[in-house]
């Protein structure tokens, strides 16, 4: 089974839950995600099926948007609402002050990354040392908030906000920052990813959708063709030649305009994703089965 299935993830799972309850259901091995969604927030999980696991690396960068829900006047270990709270206060903030606060968040920024994550530090993720209560300095990483806007109040009382991110961003980490530099703290009390480079949650099934049409026999039918995320990349149909080498991972003169295309065979296959450079075509990676 190969392609791209796109996920509406529920609250409460992990997303390599969701991956290892579908090798189950789907019965392939080869299954991966292009962007972890912690286990409170839901939304869009882009998972990548067979041979199409090999797109993930191209996936991963791709800018994503999120759904998010800010509770000022609180700070957790956790930067959530699931987290030991560690102080909370009143809040009096004006829309201006709040207006400004998010202005200072907006375009390219460092951001240093929570405890409770998987990144490795000294080859130890730090989720482990802090459940263990230690806490070690992380390096800041460079981020961009392309969009970060105020959309309302939910019922709690908590603002939300619409955030469009660069790959690496913690929301959670976000909010915290944004209830610091307002003085009272903050956390993110929800969170739902709604885009995650041109896949929208408009397409995504829910997991109960998959596994009862996998049940069904019928769970290919949900598929994207992995080409699907090259598709603002022009294609290409090559010669029964030209597919041969790169069959075999080699490349051949193309006098053809420079740039990244999708190459297909003349019966329509998606072959690879290749790059014309200086006269000629090279494969950059393969998706056919071997």
């Amino acid at each position: 089974m190969n392609g791209i299935l796109l996920i509406d993830k529920p609250a409460g799972w992990t997303s390599m839950d969701v991956c290892a309850k579908l090798r189950g259901a789907l019965h392939e091995k080869r299954i991966g995600h292009s962007g972890t969604l912690d286990p409170m927030a839901t939304g869009l999980l882009v998972v990548f099926l067979g041979r199409a696991t090999r797109a993930v690396e191209f996936a991963e960068a791709d800018a994503k948007a999120y759904s998010a829900a800010l509770r000022l006047g609180m700070v957790t270990d956790t930067q959530d609402t699931e987290g030991t709270v560690m102080s909370q206060c009143d809040v009096a903030v004006s829309d201006a002050q709040l207006n400004a606060a998010l202005a200072r968040f907006r375009g390219e920024i460092a951001q240093i990354p929570p405890m409770y994550s998987a990144i490795k530090v000294n080859g130890q993720k730090l989720c482990n040392l802090a459940r263990k209560g230690r806490e070690v300095e992380r390096p800041a990483r460079n981020i961009t908030i392309f969009s970060l806007e105020r959309v309302g109040t939910d019922e709690n009382g908590d603002i939300l906000l619409d955030v469009v991110c660069s790959k690496g961003t913690y929301i959670r980490t976000l909010c915290n920052d944004i209830g610091a530099a307002l003085g009272c703290g903050g956390v993110m009390s929800a969170l739902r990813r709604t885009r995650a480079g041109t896949f929208t949650l408009e397409r995504a099934h829910t997991l109960d959708d998959v596994l009862a049409a996998a049940a069904r026999g019928e769970a290919e039918k949900l598929l994207l063709p992995v080409e699907t995320l090259f598709s603002d990349h022009s294609a290409l149909t090559l010669s029964a030649a030209q597919e041969k080498a790169v069959r075999n991972g080699a490349g051949f003169t193309y006098p053809g305009e420079e740039g990244t295309y999708r190459v297909y065979s003349q019966s329509g296959a998606f072959l690879a994703l290749a790059a014309v450079r200086d006269g000629r075509l090279d494969p950059i990676k393969s998706f056919f089965e071997v």
